[in-house]
């Protein structure tokens, strides 16, 4: 199938392409043919964000959103930041203490898989084609352009056999292509590497996000309250909670963890369990019952990190190229400018020869998007170089009195995986029991992300050596990959023999990329599996 554009991907940045160039077609009365492929079984189910969304880029975009019933409607009220120094105490920090990207007066508390499923009714209103269940596996390079891509097949069996139903997959051909999978993409970590876009870049930089939606109390619930937290758990790591007052009696629960931690032995799943005990967290969800789950990697590298987006026939939007705020915590908004800027710089090319967009930068350059993240370049750094309380302090001076106008840059130059320390040389965390009420164990967990692969296909998590589970990664760091996955899929077990074998469970894998992050000899390459697998994630 041809099209004029094609975009990997239908989150916030992939749909807010589509419908600007949509919006220039018609207002330069021109037929655009423009389709979206999602790997998702529908629009949203792969979407997890937790998420305070800035409406700046869809105040340009949809102006009458609100008219238009978007699902945004639960306006901020305050802000709550603690200082967490123990399992039970706190500090609350003034408002004037703490950055000002961290305030969030006219934002909203939303689902973001809500709003992309409207965003997505907007894209098709205007004459867009989206293919929910549809993996995009393969990109299409001809003589160093790219050509689009191809699906993945469904139907093949594990052993590489076609099942009853196979269908091979379809070439879907275009002009340009937008690749918008979000953070760590499959494809756009191919074509990074493929067109070298990020040798004027640091490396990336990620964190896992957990959320968890609980239905509470009504007497505790407080539309619009947002708290967020630093400190206590993460004594090992970085990083830091949320906990956002929705509407419907339901808080949004979250703990982001940064993936540059050096103990092998730290688990980011129970850093996230504990926390829910401490008295902060705890007193909102006293008699509250938990009815989602889900993770997912966040790039947070932020400006310096930033890799060439464009490339001939092809250009990196949103998660996918590290858009992301993280100055704000913030995502969504970035990731929307970002492929509304895309569609503008396809759009006054798309009847001349294909090219690599090299207008794009100019106009890159000369948005707020660059300009917000520019200010914010150093938050990341800074944390990472001098921890929570003198990062935070750095960070705090620098927004709220320079205006993230400090004339130095900080460079985070090491990536996260090369962190990891050997587990001879770390301290043994151990976790208390989960008891069920306020803390869970991970296939419990899994089970309500309502998580489904096809049965009998490929495993998707491939090996580059599979004996270095055993041979390497067990002995020097307890095979770490039982403990930063979020979801079980990886199990150190034990033979008839009693020889140490080395287990994926790849069904239960909610695709949150950070196995392919932070193994430390990038052993795993996550692959798309059949499409629609994966969780299904019905408000996240």
């Amino acid at each position: 199938m041809e099209f004029d554009v094609v975009i990997v991907g239908a989150g916030p940045s992939g749909l807010s392409s589509a419908i600007k160039l949509m919006q220039l077609a018609q207002a330069n009365d021109q037929e655009l043919m423009v389709c979206v492929v999602e790997k998702g079984s529908e629009v949203g189910a792969h979407i997890l964000s937790g998420a305070v969304f800035e409406t700046r880029a869809l105040d340009e975009l949809l102006p009458n959103w609100k008219e238009l019933d978007a699902p945004i409607t639960t306006a901020v009220t305050s802000d709550d930041i603690y200082y967490l120094t123990s399992d039970t105490k706190g500090i609350k920090i003034p408002n004037f203490m703490s950055p000002k990207t961290m305030h969030n007066e006219g934002n909203y508390i939303v689902s973001m898989a809500n709003v992309t499923r409207w965003l997505a009714t907007q894209a098709e209103a205007l004459g867009v084609e989206i293919f929910p269940g549809f993996s995009a596996a393969e990109v299409i390079i001809n003589d160093g352009v790219v050509n689009g891509v191809i699906t993945g097949d469904m139907g093949i069996a594990a052993d590489g056999s076609h099942k009853d139903g196979y269908m091979p997959g379809m070439e879907l051909r275009a002009k340009y292509t937008i690749f918008a999978e979000g953070c760590r993409g499959h494809l756009g970590k191919q074509l990074i590497k493929e067109f070298d876009l990020d040798r004027d870049a640091t490396p990336q930089h990620y964190a896992i996000g957990f959320k968890e939606i609980w239905d509470i109390d009504p007497a505790l619930h407080q539309p619009g309250l947002v708290v967020h937290t630093a400190g206590w758990p993460l004594s090992d790591a970085t990083g830091g909670s949320y906990l956002y007052h929705a509407e419907n009696n339901q808080v949004l629960l979250g703990l982001i963890v940064d993936l540059n931690y050096s103990n092998p032995h730290l688990s980011p799943f129970d850093e996230f369990q504990r926390l829910k005990h401490h008295p902060t967290i705890q007193q909102y969800l006293t008699g509250g019952k938990r009815i989602s789950y889900g993770a997912r990697a966040i790039a947070k590298g932020g400006f310096h990190s930033l890799p060439k987006m464009t490339m001939p026939g092809g250009i990196l939007v949103g998660c996918e190229a590290g858009t992301l705020n993280f100055a704000k915590i913030k995502g969504n908004h970035t990731a929307m400018k970002s492929g509304m800027l895309a569609a503008e710089s396809i759009f006054a090319v798309i009847n001349e020869p294909v090219n690599d967009l090299p207008e794009f930068a100019a106009h890159f350059a000369a948005s707020w998007l660059y300009d917000e993240l520019y200010s914010s370049r150093n938050f990341g750094p800074a944390i990472h170089k001098w921890g929570n309380i003198l990062g935070g302090a750095f960070n705090t001076f620098d927004q709220n009195i320079l205006n993230g106008k400090m004339p130095i840059n900080l460079l985070d130059k090491e990536a996260d995986h090369l962190q990891m320390k050997e587990a001879s040389e770390c301290p043994v965390i151990n976790y208390p029991k989960y008891d069920n009420v306020f803390s869970f164990d991970k296939l419990s967990s899994v089970f309500i992300s309502n998580t489904n692969h096809a049965e009998d296909q490929p495993c998707h998590l491939q090996l580059r050596d599979s004996s270095l589970p055993i041979t390497l990664n067990l002995p020097k760091y307890n095979e770490a990959a039982q403990r930063y996955c979020p979801a079980g899929v990886y199990e150190i077990s034990q033979d008839e023999q009693g020889e140490s074998k080395f287990t994926i469970n790849s069904q239960n894998c909610i695709h949150c990329k950070t196995c392919d992050i932070k193994e430390p000899s990038q052993n795993i390459q996550w692959v798309v599996p059949e499409g629609a697998g994966g969780p299904n994630y019905p408000n996240m």
